[in-house]
């Protein structure tokens, strides 16, 4: 069925009641379709009174009989195909349209797609950030708060998006002018079930691209896009390489470079970047790289990277107390995320640790916190398992806590001027809170707190 034009007539129904339902389902209406949104889970009093002034029917607390009257059922960001009302409706025959394939029709203006294990929203934000610096009319959306439905038939000449791999899960019909694909390590891997279904759904954004269409990888990830022949590669690598590619981003020691078409251009010195960590110089030259394919100045782009803030909880420098830097890196959710911080960010760190897993293997991570950390505080419901990994790569400084107020006032005892207190848990917040947002906001309340205490503990002699 086509998911294009007027829909006048069709019965949709909406699976899921969150921000992107709502945005998908009032599409839907502006179409002219008949929509009904259901949810399973309870009553929520705002959500009913908005579908109510738009006109558009609802449930929550299951899947019931007006659902299987629709037409067509449309999935919202995060609806899994093992989900009862996906198979419910494969059962009864009735098609199934995933949030992209059903907003692609209606996005105009030239489009970049932003996906990747981790980076994807400060690679989104800084496009966007670039672009409306150069005074072009665009807009950072998607997986980031915005959904996509809300920019339908807009006149913007740019529409930047991160896309999560639930999203391209169920994706076969949105083509990019740009793809950008951060990095690749485990996660979601309750979701998809395996890392290659997890890489396969991200990997939906460059089959998807028309032939000539430009993708910006990760030269040690090229191996995993290499069955999708018609489009162009530019691989970001940290040594000059010698892999065939169509263009390369040369990170070297104090600037990145891009190299196409035989010529070579400065991309950005590292010194004009205010964000924290190596992983941010990458998303910079990522970013970066977009604006040169777009067929805009770099040169111009280059002096707006100054004015690009942290965003919240990803590195984010906190406070520094008697000479102790704390940082809050509480979107690192999974064991990539944080063995990125760890890795990036210079000196000796005591890590904040745990949470609510996703069925991942924490050896990786131990050996990360090893290398980098003195100290590591546990919590959380996957205290014992993380534990356990670093007692296996023989680290000493365990520490388990019961919660985050234990963990900073630890923190502050133990730490010594020069290092950094960060929190990056390498697992969800959803065993303690409603979200990584509230985890981090949590661990700032209590750093601002502490502002001028002393600092107590015996500092180990450095050699």
């Amino acid at each position: 069925m086509r998911v294009g034009g007027c829909l006048e007539g069709v019965k949709i129904g909406v699976i899921g009641a969150g921000l992107s339902g709502i945005s998908l389902a009032s599409l839907a209406a502006q179409k002219q379709a008949t929509v009904f949104v259901s949810d399973c889970g309870t009553f929520r009093e705002k959500t009913a009174e908005e579908l109510t002034s738009r006109g558009i029917g609802f449930e929550f607390g299951g899947h019931g009989d007006r659902l299987w009257e629709s037409d067509l059922i449309v999935l919202s960001s995060g609806i899994s195909p093992a989900a009862l009302p996906v198979r419910e409706a494969e059962r009864r025959g009735i098609p199934i349209v995933g949030e992209l394939d059903f907003v692609a029709p209606h996005l105009k203006g030239r489009l970049v797609g932003v996906t990747g294990s981790n980076g994807k929203s400060t690679t989104t934000e800084l496009v966007g950030h670039l672009l409306k610096g150069l005074g072009e009319k665009a807009a950072a959306i998607g997986n980031i708060g915005r959904p996509l439905a809300d920019y339908a038939d807009s006149d913007l000449d740019f529409l930047v998006m991160e896309l999560s791999s639930f999203q391209l899960n169920w994706a076969s019909e949105l083509s990019v002018d740009v793809a950008i694909v951060t990095n690749l390590d485990p996660d979601h891997l309750d979701w998809h079930g395996s890392y290659e279904n997890y890489v396969a759904a991200k990997a939906n954004l460059l089959r998807m691209q028309k032939p000539g269409k430009w993708a910006i990888i990760q030269e040690r990830e090229l191996d995993f896009f290499k069955e999708i022949p018609s489009i162009h590669r530019l691989a970001l690598g940290w040594k000059s390489g010698i892999t065939r590619v169509d263009g390369r981003i040369e990170m070297g020691d104090t600037e990145a470079t891009l190299r196409r078409e035989g010529v070579s251009r400065l991309l950005f010195r590292y010194g004009n970047l205010p964000l924290l960590g190596r992983h941010n110089l990458e998303n910079a030259a990522m970013a970066m790289a977009a604006i040169d394919l777009l067929g805009l100045d770099t040169a111009r782009a280059e002096p707006l990277l100054a004015s690009f803030p942290a965003l919240p909880h990803r590195c984010e420098a906190v406070a520094t107390i008697d000479g102790v830097n704390y940082v809050d890196d509480s979107k690192g959710t999974n064991v990539a995320a944080s063995m990125t911080a760890l890795g990036s960010l210079p000196g000796v760190k005591i890590v904040i640790l745990g949470g609510q897993g996703k069925g991942e293997e924490y050896t990786p991570l131990a050996e990360a916190v090893k290398k980098h950390a003195r100290i590591a505080l546990v919590l959380g419901a996957e205290r014992e398992k993380i534990v356990e990994s670093l007692q296996r790569v023989q680290f000493e400084g365990i520490v388990p806590v019961e919660d985050m107020e234990e963990a900073v006032e630890r923190a502050r005892r133990e730490a010594c001027p020069g290092e950094t207190v960060l929190l990056s848990p390498a697992c969800t917040s959803w065993d303690a809170y409603p979200n990584y947002k509230e985890r981090g906001k949590h661990f700032q309340r209590l750093v601002h707190a502490m502002q001028g205490g002393e600092t107590v503990g015996d500092c180990p002699e450095r050699t």
